[in-house]
């Protein structure tokens, strides 16, 4: 028999013997992942395309083995595709990991997606859940490996295509309901022709949720590095002045306040963000700016509010958000003493 048969079938025996090296070198490749964000654009290229390949032949699975037992004369054990999915979900969850984590804010709806994230990084790790539980239910797999394709295109797409948040969002989020059509179609039989517009309604129907949950999901590749509230701006320097945690309202209408942001944003990315001003919880003003990707420190800017309620006392917050909606982060502040007299 050619060499090039048999090192495929030493490796397959191989993988039946110690099965859970596969396993430990994907956690291994995971952990160095979570270490090492550095590799970003390559690595994230490489990911988001494993992934894909990955989806793919899930699809095809039983064909394609079918088709190189022919062509070759040998198969690929189960086991052994099993534990190289596992391999690519530990990867691909613990390369989105650390930018989920630094870009979440926890008191806000984004905790529980990123959560999730890491359930899901804990599922891959332990083989009776992941073999015993999550593989052998096929519809239970393909949503799982749905749900972690969306999270890496989350993370790869602003990196390799440097395209604004928002659009990355609406591509992986299209994605992932294409792809879950296989899925609704298991456990919506497709014999007769309603069954077939009902899955239709139904992934139209995630495509929906997906959008209006969008505010729970952080812009993995964009996140605070630097915050202040002030009522002085270095602007050579770019640098704000005294940070407040309170302030009086004579100084809110003597001088303004200023909410100075500097985040961090991939090499390249360009991206329309706002500063959302808040009093009690109700949006008094919704102030653009444009960032740019690529400085260490992050990409530094602000907004100055001078023009307030009559009574401006209470709880503000500035969100910074992207043009999609997504929440980068909040400054918060509160105003507190006499209020401003009367014109």
């Amino acid at each position: 028999m050619p060499i090039w048969k048999t090192i495929p079938l030493r490796l397959i025996a191989l993988a039946q013997r110690y099965p859970g090296t596969i396993a430990a070198f994907g956690f291994a490749s995971g952990v160095v992942s979570f270490f090492t964000v550095e590799r970003h654009e390559a690595f994230a290229r490489v990911i988001a395309a494993v992934m894909l390949v990955s989806w793919i032949w899930l699809m095809l699975e039983r064909a394609l083995r079918r088709r190189i037992e022919r062509r070759f004369g040998w198969t690929i054990p189960i086991p052994v595709l099993r534990y190289g999915t596992q391999m690519i979900h530990q990867e691909g969850l613990f390369f989105v990991l650390p930018f989920l984590y630094t870009a979440t804010t926890w008191n806000s709806g984004q905790a529980l997606f990123t959560g999730l994230v890491g359930a899901a990084a804990l599922v891959a790790l332990v083989d009776p859940l992941y073999f015993r539980w999550l593989s052998t239910r096929r519809w239970v797999f393909l949503t799982y490996h749905t749900f972690t394709l969306f999270a890496v295109l989350l993370t790869a797409l602003p990196l390799v295509l440097h395209i604004p948040t928002g659009n990355s969002y609406k591509l992986a989020l299209g994605v992932a309901v294409l792809l879950s059509f296989p899925t609704l179609a298991e456990l919506v039989p497709l014999e007769a022709r309603w069954r077939k517009w009902a899955v239709v309604a139904l992934m139209l129907a995630l495509g929906s949720v997906g959008w209006l949950l969008r505010l729970w999901v952080p812009p993995a590749t964009l996140w605070l590095t630097e915050v202040a509230v002030s009522t002085s701006m270095d602007s050579l320097n770019m640098q704000a002045g005294e940070r407040l945690r309170t302030v009086t309202p004579a100084q809110m209408r003597d001088q303004g306040i200023y909410a100075y942001t500097s985040i961090n944003a991939p090499l390249g990315l360009e991206e329309h963000i706002y500063h959302v001003w808040l009093h009690d919880g109700r949006e008094v003003d919704r102030i653009a700016l444009d960032i740019r990707g690529g400085r260490k420190e992050g990409y530094r800017a602000w907004t100055h509010k001078q023009n307030f309620p009559a009574d401006a006392r209470g709880r503000w917050q500035v969100k910074v958000v992207t043009d999609a909606g997504q929440m980068i982060g909040t400054l918060r502040f509160r105003v507190e003493g006499d209020a401003a007299p009367a014109p």
